[in-house]
C-alpha cells in the first residue's frame, strides 16, 4: 500500500523534478519546484542535464510519489520512453510520469499512450499544475520502496 493511500497525514507527497536531457534553461522547472513547496509538497530537484537512468536511480533512491520531467530540448520522443522503460524496468511502473516544456500537440497522443500522465505547455497556470500533480500522486497505487 501506497503510504499516503488512506492516510493524508502519513507524509507529503514526494516529487521528483528532473531536467532531462541536454536542455540547460532550468527557470521552468525551478518555478514549478516552487510552486509545489508551497502546495505542501515534498519536492527534489536533480539539476540539469540528467540522464533517464539518473533520473530512475534518483526517483527510486528518493521513493517518490511522482516524477515531473522538464524538457526544452526537443528530445522529448526518446527521453521520455527511456525513462518510462527504466521505470518498469525497476519495478517502479506505476510512479506516475509528468511531462513539461516545449511538447508540440501532434506529439502529445504517444507520449499519453507511452504512459505520461499530463503534459503541460508554457504558460499553463502554476494551479493546474499543483493539480494535476497531486491527482496523479494520490491517484496512483506507486511506492517504489
Amino acid at each position: 500500500m501506497h503510504p499516503n493511500q488512506g492516510n493524508a497525514a502519513a507524509r507529503p507527497i514526494r516529487v521528483l523534478i528532473a531536467k532531462v536531457g541536454l536542455d540547460g534553461h532550468d527557470r521552468g522547472a525551478k518555478v514549478i519546484v516552487h510552486a509545489l513547496r508551497d502546495a505542501g509538497m515534498e519536492v527534489i530537484y536533480t539539476g540539469l542535464r540528467k540522464s533517464p537512468e539518473a533520473v530512475v536511480k534518483t526517483a527510486i533512491e528518493e521513493d517518490v510519489d511522482a516524477i515531473g520531467l522538464s524538457i526544452l530540448s526537443g528530445a522529448h520522443n526518446s527521453l521520455v520512453p527511456r525513462v518510462l522503460e527504466l521505470l518498469r524496468a525497476a519495478g517502479a511502473g506505476t510512479v506516475p510520469v509528468l511531462l513539461g516544456g516545449t511538447i508540440p500537440t501532434e506529439d502529445h497522443a504517444a507520449l499519453r499512450a507511452a504512459g505520461v500522465s499530463a503534459i503541460f505547455g508554457p504558460g499553463t497556470p502554476l494551479a493546474e499544475v499543483v493539480a494535476q500533480v497531486r491527482q496523479a500522486a494520490e491517484g496512483s497505487a506507486a511506492h517504489i520502496g
